[in-house]
């Protein structure tokens, strides 16, 4: 006899009774609150691992300031000392058990809170905004799929894979496929999905080691100002303008594409990295036109986020080397260790381009830039500029010199610079980005 199959159900073989009990141990202003601290968390030049983060999320919902719902639910755990409130953020798909920690979920969510408070400053009515009801994900959806993690838009589901995974896997164990079908969070997949690009923008975010020095009132780090600011602006860029495309390079002494889910969890080299901590503009702006010249895209930029002059360069065969040597005997080359890329790649899930260049000259001058590592920064910008790609600046210091210097570039390519403090860097951005108005934040034109 066939099996009845009209009306299938499926389900996941977890305790999902269990699991509504312990998310119903957070009410929306809790989880609110949660979000707070993860943010406040994640942006931290050091992030906790996700035991440190279990310990700060109970303290932050047993402080005295916290409301009388709060001081209820800290009276469930201790009632059930059990309980994890990061495992449960993971049943609500805004962690996951891995050293980034933040899931898609979880980074648009807090994204979302960040772009809020800087709008909040803004008037809305100046920018033309078109919502879409695409937010996270590309716009074009393509065949192919990859592995559903928790926090990614149900949408994008593929049922027939899906389902697919499921039975192989019983078959894998010997076990007969039975309706209904018993799921597992591992059997999910989501189709792929592709950008329908009009702008293409790179965004170089500065590594070296001098991001981690805090200036201003804030006492807040210029990395965590950077890392603040470009999460906000590609919330923004995903949910009102999916058709532009937005990619981040890091950039130090090399450069490396950056995941945009990472950019909570990036961060400084420092001397322990085998000189990777130098400022290489030049390794900046190569990996954005080899980025930007694959792209189809008409209106095509590179806007460097810096707070330090260049202080290392390429050295691309045996002549610029004998040049450099011949006026400075005693100058400093940096050979890029193999062991120590790789391990710097697994570490920090960076995927740094050694093609660029396989020797690097090294020269830090107190406020001035060395000719050669100035000229052949210049050379590369040229290129980008050539191939119809404009370079623009934001610096993030208060040294006159750096903003002399980036001015001098700028005036080269005809670009622009962007002299602010860090506490308004994420609005400068955002303002740049709708407008994209040619003008100096807190300077003068001089050109």
């Amino acid at each position: 006899m066939q099996p009845k199959v009209n009306n299938f159900v499926y389900y996941l073989n977890k305790n999902i009774r269990g699991k509504e009990k312990n998310e119903n141990k957070f009410s929306e202003k809790q989880i609110q609150q949660i979000l707070d601290t993860l943010y406040k968390q994640s942006i931290r030049e050091k992030n906790p691992d996700l035991q440190e983060l279990e310990e700060i999320l109970r303290n932050s919902l047993s402080a005295k300031e916290q409301s009388k719902s709060n001081s209820e639910l800290e009276d469930n755990f201790q009632e059930d000392s059990t309980i994890s409130i990061t495992k449960i953020l993971e049943q609500k798909g805004y962690l996951k058990n891995k050293q980034k920690w933040l899931t898609t979920k979880g980074f648009f969510e807090i994204g979302k809170k960040i772009l809020h408070d800087v709008m909040k400053q803004l008037s809305q009515s100046d920018f033309g905004f078109h919502e879409t009801h695409y937010s996270g994900e590309g716009n074009v959806t393509i065949d192919t799929t990859k592995k559903f993690e928790l926090g990614d838009d149900i949408k994008f589901l593929s049922v027939p894979q899906t389902l697919l995974n499921t039975v192989q896997r019983n078959s894998k164990y010997d076990k007969s496929n039975k309706f209904p079908l018993s799921l597992s969070t591992d059997d999910f997949e989501k189709f792929e999905t592709l950008d329908d690009v009009k702008v293409s923008i790179v965004y170089c975010i500065d590594l070296s080691s001098t991001m981690k020095y805090s200036i201003g009132k804030s006492g807040k780090s210029r990395i965590e100002a950077a890392k603040r600011a470009l999460w906000s602006l590609y919330v923004l860029n995903k949910k009102f303008f999916p058709s532009d495309s937005i990619t981040i390079v890091g950039f130090a002494s090399m450069a490396s594409i950056i995941e945009p889910l990472d950019i909570p969890f990036l961060k400084t080299f420092d001397a322990n990295d085998n000189f990777l901590h130098y400022t290489n503009y030049q390794a900046a702006l190569r990996l954005s036109r080899k980025i930007l010249r694959k792209s189809t895209a008409q209106n095509k930029r590179i806007v460097l986020i810096t707070d330090g002059q260049p202080s290392a360069s390429f050295v691309d065969n045996e002549y610029q080397k004998n040049d450099i040597i011949s006026e400075k005997p005693y100058s400093n080359f940096y050979n890029p260790d193999k062991q120590i890329i790789e391990k710097i790649k697994k570490e920090r899930n960076m995927k740094i381009d050694q093609n660029q260049g396989s020797l690097v000259y090294l020269c830090y001058r107190y406020k001035k830039v060395d000719p050669k590592i100035h000229f052949r920064t210049l050379v590369d910008a040229k290129k980008c500029v050539r191939d119809g790609i404009k370079i623009d600046t934001i610096v993030v210091s208060e040294e006159e010199e750096l903003l002399k210097y980036a001015q001098e570039l700028e005036k080269e390519l005809k670009g622009k610079t962007f002299y602010i403090n860090q506490e308004n860097m994420d609005k400068v951005l955002v303002i740049d980005y709708l407008s994209n108005t040619r003008k100096i934040i807190q300077t003068v034109q001089t050109w």
